[in-house]
Formats: C-alpha cells, structure tokens, sequence
C-alpha cells in the first residue's frame, strides 16, 4: 500500500473531494485525519471538528495529531465554499465569508502544518485551487478571485520550503460533481428557471471530454501528488479538468 503508515491532514474531508481522497488514501494504508465543522455520517478516517478560519481552532486540531502520531506527512488543504455572483450581486459579507475560508483556512492550515514537516525535513502538500486559477468564469467574481490566490500561494510556499524537503502542489479540478456544484447548479436554476437538465446538459457540453468529473478522479491526482511517485514536482498547477483550460 503506497501509503502504509503516513499520517495525512485532511481539511474539509466530509464531503466531495475531501471525502473522495480521504477514503482513498485510508485504503492505501495511511493514518488520516479530517478536520471539518461537518460531522461525517461514515467515518473512514479519524474526525476532529474543526473551523479553519479560526486560527487557534486550527492549530489546537493540528497539535492534536502531532501529539498522538509524532509526525504529520502529508496534507490536504481542501476546505472550500463557492459563490455563484458577480461584484454587484456579491454581499460583503459573503465576500468576508469566502476569503475567511478559502484564502485564510488555508494560510491557517499551512501556518500551523509546516512546522512539523520542517522539523522532520519532509512533507507534501496539496493546496485545493480550482480551474479559475487559469482562466476566468461568469458569476465567479469573489470564489475566482480566491482560487487565484491559492495557485500563487502554493508556488511561493513551494519555493520557501523547498530547501526543507517540502514540496507544494495545487490542484485545479474543473466541473465536478460534488455538493459545491449542487448549489452552484441551485443558483443557477433561481437565476435563469433553466431546468436542471438543461444546466446538466450545458455543463456537460462545456467540456471536452462531453462530461464533468467525479470526485474520485480528482483524489487519485492528489494521491499522486502526495505519493513517493512524485519526487521532483513542487509550485506546479495541476489541471484535472477534462480539458476544459486548454480551450
């Protein structure tokens, strides 16, 4: 088992693509912890409730694990929210709301992660970003901006860590069908009265592979990332996107 035996922080592995890499990497043999304000119905790995835009919430979650294990390997900085909006549609304290969880929950995570991974001079680490940290989208105006943020914060972390033996990737997942695009899709529906099967219908065509992914295909890319295979890539945006960028 590629992972027998890594202990794994896992942000946000309640649902989607958390839950997805979460059970993959538990069958690979490793020793996962999700940390999420959303209590798991099934849990397949370890849970702390944690809410990753308080910081000392954070960091008291991330003792925890070094406390009981003695090192953390690998982390998934996947804690995410979306907003279907433009700027004028876009309430500030949506805007509070999206930048406290997807820029500052993932500053938090790294800030408090790092350390222990400098200490035994190894890590990897996975930053969730998002096709918009290559190309911009419609009523994407905050979570765009967010995702953006991300891709450069995984290449400066990258470069800063990288004399540690710590490499830094981000993943950018395209359209997946996880709980996120449910809502987005939701939004969509109350904005346009577009049936959903005609926004799955859109959604699908918007692809070049004529469909959206599932949360799996995404997972086995971050288990790569975070797997000995990859030895030499670090700062790098990892499309998972059907093709969608390359367009």
């Amino acid at each position: 088992m590629k992972f027998k035996g890594k202990v794994v922080v896992v942000t946000g592995g309640t649902t989607g693509i958390g839950l997805a890499t979460c059970n993959e990497l538990v069958e690979q043999g490793a020793i996962v912890y999700n940390l999420d304000v959303n209590v798991p119905e099934v849990k397949s790995s370890s849970f702390i409730l944690c809410d990753v835009t308080n910081y000392q919430d954070v960091d008291k979650a991330v003792q925890q694990v070094f406390e009981g294990e003695g090192r953390i390997d690998l982390l998934f900085a996947n804690a995410g929210i979306h907003l279907f909006a433009n700027i004028e549609e876009t309430k500030p304290e949506e805007l509070d709301n999206i930048i406290n969880i997807n820029i500052k929950g993932v500053f938090y995570t790294l800030k408090a992660v790092i350390p222990f991974m400098k200490k035994h001079q190894s890590g990897k680490v996975v930053l969730m970003g998002s096709d918009q940290a290559h190309v911009g989208k419609g009523q994407s105006a905050a979570y765009g901006m967010t995702k953006g943020a991300i891709g450069q914060l995984a290449k400066s972390t990258a470069i800063d860590y990288a004399p540690y033996n710590i490499q830094v990737n981000c993943i950018c997942p395209g359209t997946i069908d996880t709980p996120l695009l449910e809502k987005a899709v939701g939004r969509l529906k109350q904005l346009t009265d577009m049936s959903k099967i005609e926004i799955d219908s859109l959604l699908n065509e918007a692809q070049p592979m004529g469909r959206i992914a599932q949360p799996i295909e995404v997972a086995k890319t971050v288990c790569f990332l975070l797997s000995e295979d990859n030895s030499f890539m670090t700062g790098a945006l990892v499309s998972v996107d059907g093709g969608y960028t390359c367009q």
